[in-house]
């Protein structure tokens, strides 16, 4: 039987460039999807799967993701004092229990797969969930507890997987397949960002990971791979040339790449659209700005 996992390490030291000038003073991941910020959907997904200890690899400029995760004792007072228990209680779901969550910090930007190895002190010999808050996924059930169900009965290693246009394959890592093992599929090989004609597959590996904390041996020999950054993809890829086993889970769910603008605005239609106090005056407002084409001036 695999050991359990209870770490999740969440990378958040990007700049979120591509949000500017939203971004220059605050994190992306505390911009709001509705009303939750994004990092907020990411946490209550770990929770759901179990996860226990959270490890955030930050970098200068997030001390509002840090402080998002703290009491707000005269916030909390006041909802108290003005009988809000409603909105009390969504405050509480926010916050972390003493001990519960950490902080490291990535001072260079070099990659996914180093700031992954920047929490190794912290994971040890344990296996662990790395979790990317750009991708949201939608489902019935939480995609990294679809993930850990299926790991109890495999091991190794796992990482989400959907499939992708083919000419889209060059903006993620892609798995070449295997066996297939019911929602699973056993990889052969790895290849970061392949080129269309390159790619052995269209099977991408999107923000979701169950690891062995051998994924953090490989790191440490600090390779550079894709795009001159210590790359994820390549350690994973390494434990499979090593004999171990590597599962491409095909997650039950609908994602969104909130990394990307257009992602998040889609993001957050669908998610007020599964609300029921949104949804009917949204509808309608969509409907009359489709059938009218009317934008903002």
């Amino acid at each position: 039987m695999a050991r359990k996992v209870t770490k999740a390490i969440f990378p958040v030291a990007g700049l979120g460039t591509r949000f500017l000038p939203a971004t220059k003073s605050v994190p992306k991941e505390i911009m709001t999807l509705v009303d939750r910020p994004l990092v907020q959907y990411a946490i209550d997904e770990a929770r759901a799967a179990g996860i226990t200890e959270f490890i955030f690899v930050t970098s200068r400029g997030k001390s509002a993701l840090e402080d998002y995760f703290d009491h707000n004792q005269i916030l909390e007072q006041t909802l108290k004092e003005k009988g809000k228990d409603d909105l009390l209680e969504t405050l509480n779901a926010t916050n972390m229990e003493s001990g519960a969550i950490a902080y490291i910090r990535q001072h260079k930007a070099l990659g996914l797969g180093h700031a992954v190895w920047c929490a190794r002190r912290l994971i040890g010999d344990e296996p662990f969930a790395v979790m990317l808050p750009d991708d949201v996924i939608a489902g019935e059930k939480p995609c990294l507890q679809q993930m850990i169900e299926a790991y109890e009965e495999t091991g190794g290693n796992m990482v989400a997987t959907m499939e992708v246009p083919p000419e889209k394959t060059s903006s993620y890592g892609v798995l070449d397949v295997g066996d297939n093992i019911g929602t699973s599929v056993r990889a052969r090989g790895m290849v970061e960002k392949p080129k269309p004609e390159e790619a052995p597959s269209n099977l991408a590996v999107i923000g979701r990971y169950i690891l062995r904390p051998s994924v953090l041996y490989n790191l440490n020999q600090n390779k550079l791979g894709s795009g001159g950054e210590i790359q994820l993809t390549d350690a994973i890829a390494e434990d499979i040339r090593n004999g171990v086993p590597v599962f491409g889970y095909k997650f039950d769910g609908q994602r969104f790449d909130c990394g990307s603008k257009a992602g998040f605005l889609q993001a957050t239609v669908a998610f007020a659209l599964a609300r029921d106090d949104l949804r009917e005056d949204l509808q309608k407002y969509l409907h009359d700005v489709v059938a009218t084409g009317q934008a903002a001036q």
